[in-house]
């Protein structure tokens, strides 16, 4: 079996063995769920306050930006309707979870007077990747538009975890965000096409060329780039090799290894309020 694990000098990319891999293998670089073993545990516990925080929290749910079923966003609005905005992404590969599954992450930020806003997006099969980078610009749109009415008018950090990274990262452009925190993302498709993640999504070579933000000029904006050390090496190579596309471009932002989390508890560090995660998306607007 080919090593695709970290070595002493970082982490290996798996691509530089990549057609030596069997398909078993290529599978396993990008499978979170089975990298870490209490991830059942891991993905209850985060449904559940999830689930907690919508039933308890102030909040406008579920409110229409697009007309299909999943293009819906909560708002969480703070005290101060000038207060900043996270604009948080979930994961899933493009393909599973949903926005009321991450409420959770409300409680970090919120903690510190900031408002939320967790955009759904629809999912594949039912839909092209190419159309999922769309909704989340609409779902900008749709804030930039109304986002006052609700109480929330602040500079916009846009966040998004694992495939939620990604969009983040594809949406920095946006007028409406003033800058961006990816955590634990995919930033190059090509290889994603090679595993069974592609049955569902079905990558064109133009997809990948013109959605792989490591395939495309730098946005100039601040962007943070978090992944936690006990991350797949695939995962932990993009990261980096993304953040040192950006610094080769002279794009600001820094990258924060977050040492000892995994791809499911790195997450605790933004719903903490006193989280690695929440410190650097308030210094992304101090």
């Amino acid at each position: 079996m080919t090593d695709i694990s970290a070595t002493k000098n970082g982490p290996l990319d798996p691509r530089l063995n990549w057609a030596t891999l069997s398909q078993a293998e290529r599978d396993a670089a990008y499978d979170n769920n089975a990298a870490v073993k209490n991830s059942p545990a891991l993905i209850a516990e985060r449904n559940q306050m999830s689930e907690a925080l919508r039933a308890s929290r102030k909040s406008f749910l579920d409110i229409p930006y697009g007309d299909r079923e999943k293009t819906k966003i909560d708002l969480y609005p703070a005290a101060d309707k000038t207060a900043p905005c996270l604009v948080f992404l979930h994961g899933g590969y493009w393909q599973r979870n949903s926005r009321e599954l991450f409420a959770m992450l409300v409680e970090g930020v919120a903690a510190h007077g900031w408002s939320v806003a967790i955009p759904g997006y629809s999912l594949a099969p039912d839909t092209s990747l190419t159309e999922i980078v769309t909704e989340i610009s609409r779902s900008l749109d749709w804030l930039a538009q109304n986002g006052a009415s609700y109480g929330m008018s602040g500079p916009v950090v846009l966040s998004g975890w694992s495939a939620g990274a990604h969009l983040a990262a594809m949406a920095l452009d946006h007028p409406r965000v003033t800058a961006g925190l990816t955590i634990s993302g995919v930033y190059d498709l090509a290889p994603i096409r090679d595993t069974g993640l592609n049955n569902a999504l079905k990558l064109t070579d133009l997809e990948i060329a013109r959605l792989s933000p490591l395939r495309l000029p730098a946005v100039h904006k601040r962007l943070d780039i978090a992944y936690g050390t006990a991350e797949l090496p695939a995962l932990v190579f993009d990261s980096i090799k993304f953040h040192e596309s950006r610094m080769a471009a002279h794009a600001p932002g820094k990258l924060f290894p977050i040492e000892g989390a995994d791809h499911f508890s790195i997450l605790s560090e933004l719903r903490r309020p006193g989280g690695a995660l929440v410190e650097i998306a308030r210094k992304l607007v101090g």
